[in-house]
């Protein structure tokens, strides 16, 4: 059995919309509920992030994005992503917290972790919010990783709509590699076949955009031989994870039918292209809480055990 980090704070169900919103605190509150009625949940290392640094959030934000969202307490930064008084803390936990995991896991105290966070990172640009996103929370911990050791970074993003932020930060490093299955066309219109990086970084990123319908069959190939292929060149020192649960076949916001067992499939490939490697999800889309509940709790158990 692996030891797998839960990292959780009570901070992330107060980044609050000022309405109905699809992503709402009581995503987070399903997962922790189904995590609690599991058999498995003592098996679990539950801990708290702490917040991001200025200087771990601009190694992929300006300083100046990052005023901006503190200076905001009430509003949208775009047409999708709302902010509350306490989103800016929320968010420094997000970030914080999957930093705080690749810590743990350099110390030697976790394998593998789970970072239940919100808001959700993967769509934020360098200087601006997009997406339910404020900041680029697996894109931050990249770089903690990389100034903890952990020089290949394989970042592996399998939520329904393309992580354009994450890709934007890494398209010209090699020492990145970003590899994405997505709905497409669908939001935000990018992570097309041929955008494979630029400059030194050309060859480094993977996208499989993905047509309306796609299910476990054709997710069970790419993440269990596909993926495995790229790792197996690319011999990452960590993989991280953006985990968007959105994918699910019972997902309202898109049209991706993967199921439970799809899930499971995804899971297990994605160890396998870890191999002997720390393996760190931080948590992205997903919007039908019992679907998502489940998911995350089948995810949990792979690390676990797989």
């Amino acid at each position: 059995m692996k030891r797998v980090g839960f990292f959780y704070d009570d901070i992330f169900l107060k980044h609050i919309p000022t309405g109905w919103h699809p992503e709402n605190p009581d995503r987070l509150r399903g997962i922790l509920d189904t995590l609690e009625s599991s058999t498995f949940s003592k098996e679990v290392i539950h801990l708290r992030p702490v917040k991001a640094t200025m200087d771990e959030l601009t190694a992929i934000h300006t300083k100046e994005y990052v005023q901006r969202v503190a200076e905001t307490t009430t509003g949208y930064l775009d047409p999708d992503t709302y902010v509350s008084e306490k989103s800016y803390e929320a968010a420094l936990y997000a970030a914080g917290a999957v930093a705080e995991a690749i810590r743990r896991i350099k110390a030697g105290e976790i394998d593998r972790a789970f970072c239940a966070v919100r808001p959700p990172g993967h769509h934020a640009e360098k200087q601006r919010a997009m997406g339910f996103c404020l900041f680029n929370n697996i894109a931050v911990g990249a770089r903690v990783a990389q100034s903890n050791g952990f020089e290949r970074v394989l970042i592996v993003d399998f939520d329904v709509h393309h992580g354009n932020g994450t890709e934007h930060a890494f398209e010209e490093d090699p020492t990145v590699f970003y590899f994405s299955t997505h709905q497409y066309p669908h939001y935000p219109g990018t992570g097309g076949r041929n955008d494979r990086g630029k400059g030194k970084g050309e060859g480094f990123t993977m996208n499989i955009p993905l047509p309306a319908g796609t299910g476990d069959a054709e997710f069970k190939g790419i993440y269990n031989e596909v993926l495995v292929e790229v790792s197996e060149r690319f011999r990452p020192d960590i993989v991280l994870v953006s985990a968007g649960y959105d994918i699910h076949v019972d997902d309202p916001l898109a049209d991706i039918r993967v199921s439970n067992e799809g899930i499971v499939e995804i899971v297990r490939g994605i160890n396998r292209a870890a191999a002997s490697v720390p393996v760190v999800y931080s948590l992205e889309g997903g919007y039908n809480i019992k679907a998502l509940s489940k998911s995350v709790l089948i995810t949990i158990e792979e690390l676990l055990y797989d």
